[in-house]
């Protein structure tokens, strides 16, 4: 009786499907939050970027008085970070990201070109063709941190973004 119960159990195949789907669900559920957190990564990068862009070409449109001696007014300093981190030029208004809440991530910077001859509106522009800088650092969050995973890992998305200044 024991010799025929060995070989019937070892031709059984009833309960091989569920022993494969036990091995490979880890591996897949691995994948699919390590997908789902790398889109979510490019997403918020994207998002950044654009509110860099954003930014500097806020800032490009000031008037050069507020750049006087090629750094820009506090004002200047003050809307263009809203800009980038809000999205709006008033004080307040909800972050584009949710954890953007520092607007001191947020650095804008002006350089002045005074090695040339400029024509057109640069002629009366006693500091040259001022060019305004804005970059940003914001720290990702993963989303495996919302279940425990990952939590001393820390990955900084920065972005930049230059414009001429047009005196407008």
């Amino acid at each position: 009786m024991r010799t025929a119960f060995l070989p019937r159990l070892i031709n059984c195949t009833a309960g091989t499907a569920a022993v494969e789907m036990a091995l490979v669900t880890p591996i897949l559920m691995v994948l699919m939050f390590g997908a789902f957190d790398l889109g979510n990564y490019f997403l918020q990068q994207h998002i950044v970027t654009k509110a860099v862009r954003d930014g500097a070409r806020y800032a490009g449109r000031q008037s050069f008085a507020e750049f006087a001696g090629c750094t820009p007014s506090s004002t200047v300093e003050q809307r263009t970070r809203n800009i980038t981190r809000t999205g709006i030029v008033a004080n307040g208004g909800t972050p584009r990201i949710a954890n953007w809440t520092n607007p001191a991530s947020i650095t804008v910077a002006a350089a002045c070109d005074t090695s040339g001859t400029y024509t057109g509106i640069y002629t009366d522009v006693a500091i040259g063709a001022p060019r305004v800088t804005v970059s940003a650092m914001v720290t990702y969050n993963s989303l495996f941190g919302q279940f425990g995973l990952l939590t001393n890992a820390t990955v900084n998305m920065r972005a930049q973004s230059e414009s001429a200044v047009m005196g407008v």
